[in-house]
């Protein structure tokens, strides 16, 4: 699917990753460890390695079972990211972690804390990233990120969300008509369809112009949090609270039941809906639910910096469940080198 910029397209030009350190992730879990309990905070610093093969390493380090170990979210493999690990230690004492070398991963520092670090416990992500070899309009950027700081960006879901040139969503087609598939790959495919429908609603609303201001019928959800309501008149206040990003309207998730939106906009949702309708279909026979999610994505301190080697480094702060890239490709028009 080609999803449409927000600001007019990308003013700069570069390659992506062109070293590890080129994209710095920092965890935010948005707490501390409270100093007892069972479990031990791991804070972990890698380079090039995943996030599952850390956690295995880590639990044969402890000498414990690979399910002992536990974290709040996946992070890149062709980066620099800084992430927590929590592992079940029930009356045993700490491993010297100071002994723990590894060329992939280091320990920055260690914490008791009284429950397990489950998935999706996370606040959000700190991201410096550098494009190198940029070449376009300074000035045309630096408007869009003032923009940005101004309106966020389109929430899409990334690339990443969808496979190897989007091949889930054919492959959730297959589930869909009675394909069997392995329970992890259930997941993935439903997660994929239920995105494919969400960037689809979130385009045409991007084709509009209206996909960070209300319209009747809209479901608005507070910022900073999964809190939904409306639809309902829109008044000053409401369009003040929306214009200040108090507010956000919102694009449906798809499932089964009806739509909470009304109007125009359960129009276009329901259009989408039949557009797509095995995909539509499909998730509401699997059981999921309608849910909302934010149309708008706002970065936090979102900075563009020229380095003096044609590179330029961009730095931001993004709530979980955010993708980084989204952000990007209203800069950049950027090629990976992973």
């Amino acid at each position: 699917m080609d999803l449409p910029f927000a600001f007019g397209g990308p003013p700069l030009r570069g390659t992506l990753r062109t070293t590890p350190e080129d994209f710095f992730v920092d965890e935010d879990l948005g707490f501390a460890p409270d100093g007892a309990g069972e479990h031990v905070f791991v804070r972990v610093e890698k380079r090039g390695a995943n996030t599952d093969f850390v956690a295995k390493e880590l639990a044969r380090f402890a000498g414990v079972r690979p399910d002992a170990v536990s974290y709040a979210g996946l992070k890149d493999r062709h980066a620099v990211t800084r992430q927590t690990f929590s592992i079940h230690l029930p009356g045993k004492s700490d491993p010297d972690w100071a002994a723990l070398a590894h060329a992939e991963f280091h320990i920055l520092e260690s914490a008791r804390h009284s429950r397990k670090l489950h998935r999706g416990a996370l606040k959000g992500n700190r991201f410096r990233i550098v494009v190198r070899g940029v070449e376009g309009d300074h000035d045309a950027a630096e408007k869009i990120v003032e923009l940005i700081r101004a309106q966020g960006v389109p929430n899409y879901f990334g690339e990443q969300r969808f496979g190897r040139e989007s091949a889930n969503i054919e492959r959730a087609k297959a589930m869909f008509a009675g394909r069997r598939v392995q329970r992890h790959e259930r997941s993935l495919f439903l997660s994929a369809a239920r995105s494919h429908l969400f960037n689809a609603v979130l385009a045409a609303r991007v084709e509009q112009g209206d996909w960070n201001r209300p319209l009747d019928g809209d479901v608005f959800m507070l910022a900073g949090t999964h809190s939904i309501f409306g639809p309902e008149p829109l008044t000053p206040e409401l369009l003040a609270r929306c214009a200040s990003g108090d507010i956000d309207p919102t694009g449906p998730m798809w499932g089964t039941g009806d739509l909470r939106s009304s109007g125009a906009v359960a129009e276009l949702e329901n259009s989408v809906a039949v557009a797509n309708s095995e995909l539509a279909a499909g998730l509401a026979s699997n059981g999921l639910r309608q849910e909302r999610r934010s149309l708008v994505l706002r970065p936090r301190e979102p900075t563009i910096r020229w380095l003096p080697d044609a590179s330029t480094e961009l730095s931001f702060y993004l709530n979980s469940g955010a993708y980084a890239t989204v952000l990007l490709r209203e800069i950049f028009d950027y090629q990976s080198r992973s």
